[in-house]
């Protein structure tokens, strides 16, 4: 077993413009799109914090100050709360606040989803640190998260979280060509953006959740920008492999939430609200008398 330092840091890239729910995200972030009766970002953070992590770096821009007011301390609702005598709402929103230590980074430079990794470079400093996509999620028990930080504390060097995906399904992911190590763990060799079916070197998609030395700010610093001015993670992960192993964590007992598009989103809005404790009975009810 590789010692290592213990991973208290996470970044969240989340200064993108969410273009594919405009108008929507003309003015709301698209992380704060409600999942029932919380952000998409809040379920991101929540697996961060139940996996360990104290320090959330959330990478932002000019158009996300609604996600730094979201981790807040809103005084004046919890004022009013509290003279509503509505006391267990109250816990919930200093709840939020409570979470972990939040700091907030502009994005600058390219870009790309490399960028906003290589802006949280200072607040990181030479530890290991963990990335999480600000509009994506996977529920599991363990958290995604902490299931991927396990296989780097006993390897010592970078993961990627996986699934397997269906193999028609390959060529909408980045597919990783492996090794199988023992039970859930691969070593990766290659990521295959987006293959067709007949090339693909697996049927296991490697994204979402980040374990990271912090050898890979060198490598992201020198890529060179690609296709529509832009900086990929992928590609600096890829140049880490030629010098240091790299492992896919297959995520046991989780379901994949993409809700950075309209279609997955409103399938997690359905999963999430026939889940809900105070919603599951009438809204199943709702949904089976829909003529569909």
């Amino acid at each position: 077993m590789v010692k290592q330092n213990k991973i208290t840091k996470a970044v969240i890239p989340a200064a993108g413009f969410g273009t594919r729910f405009l108008p929507q995200t003309k003015a709301l972030p698209k992380e704060m799109l409600p999942i029932v009766d919380k952000p998409i970002i809040q379920y991101v953070v929540e697996e961060a914090v139940a996996a360990g992590i104290k320090d959330i770096v959330i990478v932002t821009g000019w158009h996300k100050r609604a996600i730094e007011d979201h981790f807040d301390y809103p005084f004046e609702l919890e004022e009013r709360l509290k003279t509503w005598g509505k006391l267990d709402l109250l816990e919930e929103v200093r709840r939020i606040a409570d979470m972990a230590n939040f700091i907030y980074v502009r994005q600058k430079g390219h870009y790309g989803n490399g960028t906003p990794v290589l802006s949280a470079r200072q607040v990181i400093g030479d530890q290991p640190f963990l990335v999480l996509w600000g509009d994506e999620f996977i529920y599991s028990k363990p958290p995604r998260a902490k299931q991927c930080i396990e296989v780097f504390e006993k390897y010592g060097d970078p993961v990627i979280s996986a699934v397997k995906v269906p193999k028609k399904d390959v060529g909408r992911y980045g597919i990783a060509d492996v090794k199988h190590i023992e039970e859930n763990v691969y070593q990766i060799f290659n990521l295959v953006e987006k293959p067709k079916v007949e090339d693909t070197p697996s049927t296991l998609a490697a994204h979402g959740c980040y374990v990271l030395t912090p050898d890979i700010f060198e490598e992201l610093e020198k890529l060179t920008p690609g296709k529509g001015n832009e900086i990929w993670l992928t590609d600096a992960i890829k140049n880490l492999m030629k010098k240091r192993p790299v492992y896919a964590c297959e995520i046991k007992d989780g379901k994949y939430f993409d809700t950075g598009n309209k279609l997955e989103y409103l399938k997690a809005v359905v999963e999430f609200a026939l889940d809900h404790k105070d919603l599951n009975g009438e809204f199943r009810s709702y949904l089976k008398s829909l003529k569909l």
